[in-house]
């Protein structure tokens, strides 16, 4: 998605004109970033934005906020998300691939990964997620893996997984059937396609 994507996406919502309004009021004054984003579900709701990729319209809102900000996108993108709750913490993840911050997002990606709520680890390993690298990333699909989290929410996974991945993730599979655990089918789908690759 691009900011113009989500702009056009968020249209419809309920309160458009606090929208537009918001967003100039960032662009003119950083300061009233945190304000708006904190009201931004209460004024353009909550609903999924048809064609926007799982967008819910505050996310897509909240989204659009921060790319409205002059600069210190990154240090502004960190504040919000230490102190934001969990839907706000998720905007802020789905947000950084939109924001020109290089690779200054990655501790949040951290942070969301380490969570046991599998929203923010689903967000975290969006486009964005080229930035981690390539253990740390490898770790994050383990746990999509664990924690029930489908492998389709993984940006570029099959361009990214490899043999090292293959190999944790058949140890994985075999300390699950050993407990008599069922193992996902995307992970057995991957499983094999990563087998069929080495050989």
């Amino acid at each position: 998605m691009t900011p113009d994507s989500l702009r056009a996406a968020l249209r419809g919502v309920p309160d458009p004109g606090w929208l537009d309004a918001a967003l100039r009021r960032v662009a003119a004054d950083p300061g009233t970033l945190t304000a708006a984003f904190a009201v931004a579900r209460r004024r353009c709701g909550r609903a999924p934005l048809p064609g926007a990729e799982d967008w819910s319209a505050d996310e897509a809102a909240r989204a659009l906020l921060l790319t409205a900000l002059p600069s210190d996108h990154a240090r502004h993108a960190d504040a919000l998300y230490r102190h934001g709750d969990a839907a706000e913490k998720r905007a802020v993840l789905r947000a950084l691939p939109l924001l020109p911050i290089g690779a200054a997002g990655v501790p949040l990606l951290h942070d969301a990964v380490r969570t046991n709520d599998t929203r923010l680890l689903a967000a975290a390993l969006g486009p964005y997620a080229r930035h981690l690298d390539p253990p740390a990333w490898r770790q994050a699909v383990l746990k999509c893996v664990f924690t029930g989290v489908p492998l389709a929410v993984v940006h570029d996974l099959d361009a990214r997984a490899d043999a090292e991945l293959a190999a944790m993730l058949a140890g994985l599979a075999a300390e699950r059937r050993a407990a008599g655990r069922a193992v996902p089918a995307d992970a057995t789908d991957l499983l094999d396609r990563l087998t069929i690759q080495e050989t």
